[in-house]
């Protein structure tokens, strides 16, 4: 028989007692939720404890709760808290400027547009009037519009300059087109000025050409854009934002976003890629790589462009367009040219990035990276879109380790004209998510907004469900090539962070990984598909910080 003494209890308890003064400290303890780690295990657990922007321990309830102490304690309440949304490719410089341009998305009209417009022209009644966002592939008459049905009328003094939707096209005046010494005779490579039947410009004007017009509007002065910035990042962190990677920036767009971060304004991540352009590459390509250790903004790639858009018929394709057989699309730089500038980029150290959306530029461009990277390598080299892609070409992405980074609304946004444009044996050959992800084994997902609207749950939904927010088509959009849920949320954290060289520290909620959270209604591993898109944003943390809430229950449409 075993005796216990008095003070062998006392000691017990003073022992036990004494284990709070150990606790560690942690600055703040999110608990009583639902946490998909998307790490390694693809484990879940309840609490995560975080110290000086960084995860510090995750795991069960209770241990969490008895190791750490914390002033602040944020209780979940069963939300569910995943790593931040990240998007592997956007424009959030685009997007905050088109907040000061009239928002023509879902117009049905070329009437619908100009009135628009015109409501938008009474609200800024000097300078440049400005849209973004029309598409005739939404409208009952599917042709381009014409400057002559009504624009010149309307505006006969001031510039107008209407961008649209997928940004490689624009609509303008008379006045616009003067101003910028556009005439039917003149000749610009990698674009297309469009003429109607009596030779007369209609004010279309297609990628290389459009670009040409573009660079006649005024910049907004810097107290403007910084307030047009601000907005911007309110409204993505309300849909669960913490990371972006902005395709395409010179050196004032990266001032204007440091000194917004560096006044504690602007509280997103951004992993840069330096815009094709002359200047921009020549102020960026000697300085090398900017890895910043603070994690807030990157510059480390080069976004090129080989060719347009579907919508515009300027995606370059190996066979002419099926509605518009004259025409294969346009290449939007010389091959040569292009390689240079590749070789430039690489001797920099530099991780290279090119738009393709037609095969044949998809063939181009993968033949250049594979010429230059020899085979499997770490260099991350990226297709941006990937779109249409010849069968005979989609194993260099594995051949090489070329990234295709994707963006899944597109695919449900197109569905409804992309057939019309390839045909019905070559459509097989576009948007295909799934095959693109069994080449490397994952798959970043980004939305190219302001291209298409911000919020990542309709990414999620379009990658999963392949059906747009209407529940359209009921078998989904060649349903085949759907990510799995796992996958696709996945795409939007872990594999986006690999795709920017972060997989260290961001896309998982694991001990060292900066504390980039984003709260979640409801676990969108395990809802039923009809209710993904009632998926509510509950807050948004960025490097241990609450930078959004959102009142549970409150009726707040997706941006």
């Amino acid at each position: 028989m075993i005796r216990l003494f008095p003070w062998v209890g006392a000691l017990a308890l003073l022992l036990l007692s004494g284990c709070s003064f150990q606790a560690e400290r942690a600055d703040v303890l999110l608990h009583n939720g639902i946490i998909l780690t998307l790490d390694a295990s693809d484990a879940e657990a309840q609490a995560v404890a975080v110290r000086g922007g960084r995860v510090l321990e995750v795991g069960p309830e209770r241990a969490i709760l008895n190791k750490f102490h914390a002033d602040e304690k944020v209780d979940l309440k069963g939300a569910v808290l995943v790593p931040g949304f990240m998007d592997a490719h956007a424009h959030f410089v685009g997007f905050a400027e088109s907040l000061a341009a009239a928002d023509l998305v879902g117009t049905t009209s070329e009437k619908d547009v100009l009135a628009k417009v015109q409501a938008h022209a009474a609200l800024f009644p000097e300078g440049w009037v400005l849209g973004r966002g029309w598409d005739q592939n939404d409208w009952e008459e599917t042709s381009f519009p014409n400057r002559h049905n009504g624009l010149d009328s309307l505006f006969p003094d001031r510039p107008v300059l209407l961008e649209r939707v997928d940004g490689h096209a624009v609509w303008a005046n008379s006045v616009a087109l003067e101003k910028a010494g556009l005439t039917s005779d003149l000749f610009i490579p990698g674009g297309e000025l469009l003429q109607d039947a009596e030779g007369r410009l209609t004010g279309v004007l297609v990628d290389r050409a459009a670009d040409s017009l573009q660079s006649w509007v005024p910049e907004p002065d810097s107290s403007s854009r910084a307030g047009y910035m601000k907005e911007a990042a309110r409204r993505l962190t309300a849909v669960g934002l913490t990371h972006i990677t902005d395709a395409g920036l010179g050196p004032g767009d990266v001032a204007a976003i440091e000194a917004l971060q560096a006044s504690a304004e602007l509280p997103l991540r951004f992993s840069v890629m330096v815009a094709d352009d002359r200047d921009a590459l020549d102020y960026f390509l000697p300085l090398g790589p900017r890895i910043d250790t603070a994690g807030m903004l990157d510059v480390r790639a080069v976004k090129f462009y080989m060719d347009g858009a579907l919508g515009s018929r300027g995606a370059s394709l190996l066979e002419p367009y099926s509605d518009r057989p004259e025409t294969q699309g346009l290449f939007l730089q010389d091959e040569g040219d292009y390689l240079e500038k590749v070789i430039r980029t690489e001797e920099a150290g530099f991780q290279v990035a090119t738009h393709c959306i037609g095969d044949a530029a998809v063939r181009r461009v993968l033949g250049i990276y594979c010429d230059r990277l020899g085979g499997v390598n770490d260099l991350r080299w990226r297709v941006e879109h990937a779109q249409v892609v010849h069968r005979d070409d989609i194993g260099a992405f594995a051949a090489c380790t070329v990234i295709p980074s994707v963006q899944p609304t597109h695919a449900t946004s197109d569905m409804y004209w992309a057939g019309q444009r390839l045909g019905r044996n070559r459509i097989r050959r576009a948007y295909i998510y799934k095959s693109l992800q069994e080449q490397l084994g994952w798959l970043p997902l980004g939305t190219d907004f302001p291209v298409e609207g911000v919020a990542p749950m309709r990414t999620y939904y379009a990658a999963v469900v392949r059906k747009d927010i209407e529940g359209y088509p009921d078998e989904g959009f060649q349903a085949d090539q759907a990510l799995d849920r796992l996958s696709a949320l996945k795409g939007m954290t872990g594999w986006a962070a690999l795709a920017c060289f972060r997989e260290h520290d961001l896309g998982q909620v694991a001990p060292g990984y900066r504390a980039d959270f984003t709260v979640l209604d409801r676990n969108v591993l395990t809802v039923d598909e009809d209710d993904l898109l009632d998926t509510q944003v509950l807050q948004t943390w960025i490097g241990g910080r609450q930078v959004f809430e959102r009142a549970r229950g409150s009726a707040v449409p997706l941006p």
